[in-house]
């Protein structure tokens, strides 16, 4: 970032002339009296550079900071390449939020173009728009693209991440539409019982890929119930679980979504994260946000048109089917240069390391006595075991060595995940641990 430049008493006097003022109060002046609070602020002095350099380390010092994570469940520490950071950095993109002057703005333009063409060739579909605020959003969404005035009522998976089904229920909820989850049998979305919830007024049916607890679902035939009731299949997706699994679009979805922060997004106390969109040509137009164009000027160089956005603030709120305000777009091309730096090479490699050292993880984890897992799918990185113990006490233990271990769940077990992040001299000390616990 560049420098901050403060501004003098003198240029704000002659910023407030410039518009016919003589104080900052009035600029408040239709602001009722009673309204405003006119007492001196009890606010303390400011501290020095090395003061609040202290203070701020303090405040730090107070966090625990795990040298080795084997906890995912939506948020997930892998790999950044350098570039990532030196490239999003630039005080250019910084600064940058949104295009409200499209065609100026080209290098805005070209950046979401970008990170559009990548979610596409990740996902195997037709069109992505600019990032929605996180994969939660983006799912539910999805979810009011594809309901009308006789299909409204919204199928969702109970294998979903909680949070994603929680905010589909408050947009549902909002919309006074109906939402549905589909039970969960041995860790899976139960399809029979998706067919036998399928009638004329389901619109779309979500399914996560993986699922909450890791496994693989049967996507191909999901789509095939959904679409045989005449509805849309969302698929919720893992961005580097895409990598090395079926494309949505080979599963026969008609939009995917998922959370893009394993695309170079740190973890950062929960975010700012983006949710990435992408749907078949014949969704395209309900897409919300901003999708992004290439064409030539009059010269006929390479340029890049706002081409579509179907946003609240250009059409009749009362036509509104989202109040998405904000394309996130630090964010998105964030995802794009680390999908870049990455490359095709890359992800796969990073998928493939994320699969084999959650298969070597849940062995050793599963040798202990006790620590059997749960379910018997296939997985990506996460996987659920039992825990024969007080799983506080477990995770303690753990944590005394430096290892935050897997999430607990409300119904018992722990569920773990590993990255490419992961070696596996950490996964053999974690079954050390694990076997020293259950020793005592």
């Amino acid at each position: 970032m560049g420098h901050y430049l403060s501004i003098t008493d003198a240029q704000k006097q002659q910023m407030l002339h410039a518009i016919g003022l003589n104080a900052p109060e009035d600029l408040y002046a239709a602001v009722p009296a009673a309204l405003l609070h006119n007492a001196a602020l009890e606010i303390p002095d400011g501290m020095s550079e090395l003061e609040t350099l202290r203070t701020m380390e303090a405040l730090a010092a107070k966090n625990t900071v795990y040298p080795t994570v084997f906890r995912g469940a939506g948020a997930y520490r892998h790999y950044i390449p350098a570039i990532v950071s030196a490239v999003t950095a630039k005080e250019t993109f910084v600064t940058a939020y949104t295009p409200y002057q499209a065609e100026i703005s080209q290098g805005i333009l070209q950046s979401i173009y970008e990170y559009q063409t990548m979610i596409c060739t990740l996902t195997g579909m037709d069109v992505s728009n600019a990032s929605v605020y996180d994969g939660a959003s983006a799912a539910a969404e999805a979810c009011a693209m594809c309901r009308d005035r006789k299909r409204t009522k919204a199928l969702l998976s109970a294998a979903a991440h909680p949070d994603v089904i929680e905010v589909v229920r408050t947009y549902c909820w909002a919309a006074n539409t109906e939402l549905q989850l589909i039970p969960v049998k041995d860790g899976l979305t139960d399809l029979d019982a998706l067919e036998n919830m399928l009638d004329d007024t389901t619109a779309c049916v979500y399914l996560p890929q993986p699922n909450y607890f890791g496994l693989i679902e049967d996507a191909p035939t999901a789509a095939r119930l959904a679409h045989s009731a005449g509805a849309k299949l969302i698929m919720g997706v893992n961005p580097i679980a895409a990598a090395v699994l079926k494309t949505p679009a080979e599963c026969g979805a008609d939009i995917a979504v998922g959370e893009g922060q394993p695309l170079g997004l740190p973890l950062s106390f929960g975010g700012p994260y983006l949710g990435f969109m992408a749907a078949t040509s014949a969704m395209m137009r309900k897409l919300p946000g901003r999708i992004v164009g290439e064409t030539t000027d009059a010269d006929g160089n390479r340029a890049f048109v706002l081409t579509l956005q179907a946003r609240e603030q250009h059409i009749r709120r009362e036509k509104a089917s989202s109040n998405i305000c904000s394309n996130q777009a630090l964010c998105a091309m964030t995802a794009a240069v680390y999908m870049a730096a990455m490359g095709p090479g890359g992800l796969r490699e990073a998928a493939v390391q994320c699969l084999s050292k959650a298969h070597y993880m849940a062995a050793r984890i599963s040798a202990v006595p006790g620590f059997a897992l749960r379910y018997k799918g296939e997985f990506f990185h996460e996987f659920v075991t039992e825990c024969p113990l007080d799983r506080e006490g477990v995770l303690s233990a753990l944590s005394e060595k430096g290892i935050l271990g897997g999430l607990p769940l409300p119904d018992g077990g722990l569920l773990w995940c590993a990255t490419e992040m992961n070696t596996k001299a950490e996964i053999d000390v974690l079954e050390d641990v694990l076997r020293e616990v259950c020793a005592k």
